[in-house]
């Protein structure tokens, strides 16, 4: 099997490319034919009402959530349930999620250490400087040494956060990752995400912080029913809606 290639050289293939993905859960058709391709180094923001399938459609880039029918590449490799595959696209496709799920009884430095040292096979001094290296990066170095218990819901995330790019992934998913934080705690994380849109890495982020998306977003891709309905720039997007159901949307979620 092909390895994914780590340089920085432009990329010869899109960093995704979903083709036909389509996923039933039972008779319920959560993902409807959907067709997406997303450049290296381009941040999207996926949007929409609560069950349009949106989480699903970004669990399924790394086989969080498997789909019946379609094809999905990353940087031009197919996506198959081939354990080695699927180990291989893992370690380029880091994942933040809506709770933390960091290990609550290892400290900080701890939980970011495990996956380089499991997996990236580093030694422990060279995992301890990576894991030192991103809590800089995420602004909460001085926090390393502390139990998950012991930190903020935004400083768990950012911890969450720095223990994906650990794995020095190429392509980063977002899945709602500030809708478990208290208000004044979302701010910290979107700027850290915000910093992390402006490194090169490519983005895909499923978020209602609309002002976020305005912001950061080289695209918006609206979702409804299963189905992408529209897609555009985010300045289109937010001031000039084409759908219906965006315009709705839109005016429903601005308005509080």
């Amino acid at each position: 099997m092909n390895q994914l290639s780590a340089s920085a050289a432009p990329a010869p293939y899109p960093a995704i490319s979903i083709h036909d993905m389509n996923k039933w859960y039972g008779d319920f058709h959560v993902l409807k034919s959907i067709d997406l391709h997303i450049a290296s180094g381009e941040i999207v923001v996926v949007c929409g009402p609560s069950g349009s399938g949106k989480s699903t459609l970004i669990r399924c880039l790394n086989l969080l959530e498997d789909f019946q029918k379609g094809q999905v590449f990353i940087d031009g490799i197919e996506l198959t349930r081939n354990a080695a595959c699927v180990a291989n696209i893992r370690r380029q496709v880091g994942m933040v999620f809506q709770q933390f799920n960091l290990f609550p009884h290892m400290t900080v430095l701890e939980n970011l250490m495990l996956g380089p040292r499991l997996v990236s096979k580093l030694s422990e001094p060279q995992a301890r400087e990576l894991a030192c290296e991103y809590l800089e990066r995420v602004r909460i170095g001085n926090q390393a040494d502390k139990y998950p218990s012991q930190l903020s819901g935004g400083q768990q995330q950012r911890v969450a956060i720095a223990r994906a790019l650990c794995m020095r992934p190429r392509i980063m998913l977002f899945d709602e990752p500030t809708s478990a934080l208290d208000p004044e705690m979302v701010k910290e994380v979107l700027d850290v995400m915000g910093e992390l849109a402006q490194d090169g890495i490519t983005m895909v982020c499923v978020t209602h912080e609309m002002g976020f998306a305005r912001r950061v977003a080289d695209r918006i891709i609206f979702m409804d029913e299963g189905c992408i309905i529209e897609q555009a720039k985010p300045n289109e997007f937010f001031d000039h809606p084409q759908h219906e159901r965006a315009r709705e949307f839109l005016s429903q979620i601005l308005s509080h």
